[in-house]
């Protein structure tokens, strides 16, 4: 996610003002002009916003270096999943000024979307330049109650691998009707990806947009007959359930 935000961020030319920071030797790209570790960054280095995009497991031993920036003008923007507002506050101090958001992988092409919440400390300054990084990628929506991180994880965050999964899926149902490989992955793609684009311009709902496709007694009323029978969307709720339950476990580690 975070070389997402990265190629994001470099498309709109935010790079020149990044620094990314690794615990220990990583290859970066080669337009990465300020690379470090916690303890070679500069005494008096003062970024406007220190980003967390690190797995959330690592975050305990990670943040507390990075206390010394809290106290002035820094803004703390987290995307790590599941980890909370609390837990910042427990490891960077209760003044820390915290964005937690779930952006998604689609931000690498301006095409994201993220759901953020802040803690009391953040100005309006400082959320402004936390809903600019996040614009810069993608669309930017707002909470007030952090509680929806853990289903917005699980539905935008983790969603780009259910929808390759669909693709995976739709291109293998294709070579197994008789498709080559090839066509059958061009066909999922590009059908997937077309469809994807209709319900973000239509004015219809998804549901509409799914009667206008299904002419009654045709090829697609069977299929999803099928699906139906096979519990498609209960499959799917469980999916989502569980996702968001392992994001509010990781919010009770550390």
């Amino acid at each position: 996610m975070g070389s997402a935000l990265l190629a994001g961020w470099k498309r709109r030319r935010f790079a020149q003002n990044i620094t990314v920071v690794e615990p220990g030797p990583a290859p970066m790209p080669q337009w990465v002009k300020h690379h470090a570790t916690p303890a070679t960054l500069p005494k008096r280095f003062a970024p406007s916003a220190v980003v967390f995009a690190v797995k959330p497991q690592a975050l305990a031993e990670i943040a507390p270096a990075y206390r010394r920036f809290v106290g002035g003008d820094t803004v703390i923007l987290s995307i790590a999943a599941g980890k909370t507002l609390k837990f910042f506050a427990r490891h960077l101090g209760d003044a820390a000024p915290t964005v937690r958001a779930m952006p998604n992988t689609p931000a690498a092409i301006g095409r994201g979307i993220a759901v953020a919440c802040a803690n009391a400390s953040v100005s309006a300054l400082q959320r402004a330049l936390c809903d600019r990084l996040l614009g810069a990628v993608g669309e930017v929506a707002w909470v007030e109650d952090e509680g929806l991180l853990d289903p917005v994880t699980a539905v935008s965050g983790s969603g780009p691998a259910y929808v390759f999964l669909l693709i995976e899926s739709l291109a293998e149902a294709g070579v197994a009707s008789g498709l080559p490989a090839a066509l059958a992955m061009k066909l999922a793609r590009a059908t997937v990806a077309g469809s994807g684009e209709l319900a973000r311009l239509s004015t219809e709902d998804a549901a509409q947009l799914r009667r206008n496709v299904t002419s009654p007694g045709g090829t697609t009323e069977a299929a999803l007959k099928q699906l139906g029978a096979d519990g498609f969307s209960d499959i799917v709720a469980r999916a989502i359930h569980a996702a968001a339950e392992r994001s509010r476990e990781l919010g009770r580690t550390s």
